[in-house]
């Protein structure tokens, strides 16, 4: 966890970075798919049944997220399987989501 006496060390560049990468949270559908990935690697087909969505829109999401490295994807034969890219994007998902539900309880 960074600390604030830590801030001074981050530099503009990397700030930057960092809300760029926050931007790829900002969309609903999105969230909706990392949240469904949390429990494990599904196909496009079987995210866009689950979500209710047409599969090129699933794909299209998908795309920006891998872009943001959030996913990767596994090909086997035809199909195409997405996972989340490591630990880190469940432990941000989580960390908005647990503030978001601390908030909505005070």
């Amino acid at each position: 966890m960074c600390k604030a006496s830590n801030m001074q060390n981050i530099s503009i560049d990397t700030l930057f970075e960092l809300s760029e990468f926050f931007k790829f949270f900002g969309d609903t559908t999105r969230i909706r798919v990392i949240h469904l990935l949390l429990s494990g690697e599904m196909s496009v087909s079987a995210i866009a049944e689950k979500l209710n969505l047409e599969q090129s829109v699933v794909s299209h999401q998908l795309r920006i997220l891998r872009t943001a490295n959030l996913v990767k994807p596994t090909r086997d034969g035809r199909k195409i399987y997405y996972a989340l890219d490591d630990e880190h994007i469940g432990e941000i998902f989580n960390t908005g989501l647990a503030h978001i539900l601390h908030k909505k309880k005070a």
